[in-house]
């Protein structure tokens, strides 16, 4: 028999999430383990979101609306102070998850050193879906090769929530992009994450993704991060950081569309920029 200590609470976060919830609703659904809630947290949503959740008649389904609209991740604290599960886990209105998700990350978790488990993820555009990582995930103490390569989706993260709470490391409210990227870094210092390998979930990307939509606040908060981060970084963390913060500037530039404020940016940060994949970027249309 299964008991609290298995109990997985699932995320969800909705404002406005209309188009694409009852996929997110059927993948949770359709998970191979069973022993699971979801915190389905209505920020003030003016579609027909709680519509959508209510036609299930769920009674794993836990409805709870804010009384005020909240940032992404004041939201998510928020859901996660009415979670009664083990673990955390995340999926937003437009993702979805792969049936063994839960079970496959779950084993992992038989090792009581593991704090987070992660894995890969599609990624589905229009009718396109592919594979986002193409080489292996680290596991163990993986600190250093996130401030280098950062390549975890919240979409695919569980969470022992004793470490969120006794540790008070919940999201930072100040971010409204990049509170994911802080959480898991600061988990990384000293939390043992576990990979695996094969996708577990489905990031879909369309006009309304919020970081699409907020490239330039993207780039504001990565500096913000950066000042307060930067005297516990060595040279070469500083040198990485700052070079991502650089390329999401450029990246941000050309959505502008903008070419002459792109192609000045481009020679002043140019040590930084020159890619062939930068210098195409520049040049396309």
């Amino acid at each position: 028999m299964k008991t609290k200590k298995n109990l997985v609470s699932i995320i969800l976060n909705c404002y406005n999430g209309e188009k694409y919830l009852k996929e997110a609703l059927l993948s949770v659904i359709a998970q191979t383990y069973k022993n699971w809630e979801l915190i389905f947290l209505d920020n003030r949503s003016i579609d027909s979101s709680k519509n959508i959740l209510n036609s299930f008649n769920n009674k794993k389904f836990k409805y709870f609306k804010t009384t005020r609209h909240l940032s992404l991740y004041s939201a998510r604290n928020l859901a996660i102070t009415k979670a009664k599960g083990e673990f955390i886990s995340f999926i937003d209105s437009d993702d979805l998850w792969q049936k063994k998700k839960l079970e496959t990350q779950l084993k992992l978790f038989r090792n009581s050193e593991v704090g987070v488990v992660y894995g890969n993820l599609f990624v589905k555009k229009k009718k396109t879906n592919k594979k986002y990582f193409n080489y292996n995930l680290k596991s163990g103490y993986i600190y250093k090769n996130l401030i280098r390569n950062y390549n975890i989706g919240i979409l695919t993260a569980i969470i022992r929530k004793k470490i969120l709470v006794k540790e008070k490391k919940l999201f930072n409210e100040k971010y409204n992009i990049i509170g994911d990227f802080d959480l898991f870094i600061r988990l990384s210092k000293n939390h043992n994450f576990q990979a695996v390998q094969h996708p577990v979930a489905t990031y879909r990307i369309h006009s309304d993704n919020l970081s699409l939509k907020n490239r330039s606040q993207q780039v504001d908060e990565y500096k913000d991060w950066y000042k307060k981060n930067k005297n516990q970084l060595n040279v070469e963390e500083k040198r990485i950081i700052l070079k991502k913060m650089i390329n999401t500037e450029f990246i941000c530039f050309k959505f502008e569309k903008n070419f002459t404020k792109t192609l000045i940016f481009f020679f002043k940060k140019k040590k930084y920029l020159k890619k062939i994949k930068n210098i195409a970027i520049l040049i396309c249309p």
